[in-house]
């Protein structure tokens, strides 16, 4: 019965390290997420490798795996090939992981699945949540990672904004600084509109990246259902059938 007790005292105090190692909770954008898309994914792709491959790898995804989203060995050779050589080469950066702990502090993380140690949620706010910060030695900060390493790589797309915060009060009587808006002071190459369905297209291939046989495995997860549901039916008369002269 003690040790039960601990038990049970064990469970509810992990809610607690884990709001703690979380941090502050921001409030999330919902992710344009459609793997069914495949022009959305190819867009995707070629913003992932355009503006993320420079630093991050995805070492467990192949460069032919693209052609599961519609795109043909040729296309991928012109457009997308430009970190490797062979389009069966996975998606890797030259940058060793010890340069990269001298340049940046910390090596980027690998995004192969990176939709799944976050979230696409999460994804597509941060990276819409950059703000000019010159405390920060990249003058980068973002409100969905406070103190973050990584530069604002797609701040010619999106433009320069400041992030203003407001004061409030907790229940405590204790008074602290919250998010309360961005304010963009340098245009980008493209309109606010046009950079959140960039963002979109980019976390869509994220999500389809970290399971690229995700659709298909749901698919075939109908056509099992399918096939049970119709099997019950003919087992269920057989049933019947052979168990009429049972008394």
């Amino acid at each position: 019965m003690k040790l039960i007790k601990q038990l049970f005292a064990l469970l509810a105090f992990v809610p607690l390290v884990a709001a703690a190692a979380g941090g502050a909770e921001i409030p999330l954008d919902k992710a344009p997420v459609n793997l069914s898309d495949k022009a959305s994914l190819q867009r995707g792709a070629k913003m992932f490798v355009n503006y993320c491959l420079n630093c991050h790898s995805a070492s467990y995804m192949r460069y032919t795996r693209l052609q599961d989203i519609g795109l043909t060995e040729e296309q991928i050779k012109d457009n997308l090939l430009f970190a490797s050589e062979k389009p069966g080469d996975t998606m890797t950066v030259n940058m060793s992981y010890k340069d990269a702990k001298v340049w940046f502090g910390a090596a980027p993380p690998d995004l192969t699945v990176i939709a799944r140690s976050r979230n696409p949620d999460w994804l597509y706010t941060y990276l819409r949540s950059f703000y000019r910060d010159e405390t920060r030695p990249t003058g980068w900060n973002n409100t969905a990672f406070d103190k973050v390493g990584m530069p604002h790589v797609m701040a010619s797309l999106q433009g320069e904004q400041v992030a203003h915060f407001k004061k409030v009060k907790d229940h405590e009587g204790a008074e602290h600084e919250v998010f309360d808006r961005f304010e963009l002071v340098k245009p980008g190459t493209v309109s606010q509109a046009q950079y959140d369905s960039m963002v979109g297209d980019l976390v869509n291939y994220l999500a389809w990246m970290a399971e690229p046989a995700k659709t298909k495995r749901m698919q075939t997860g109908l056509l099992v259902l399918a096939f049970l549901g119709l099997f019950f039916i003919i087992a269920y008369y057989l049933k019947k059938e052979f168990w009429k002269d049972v008394h």
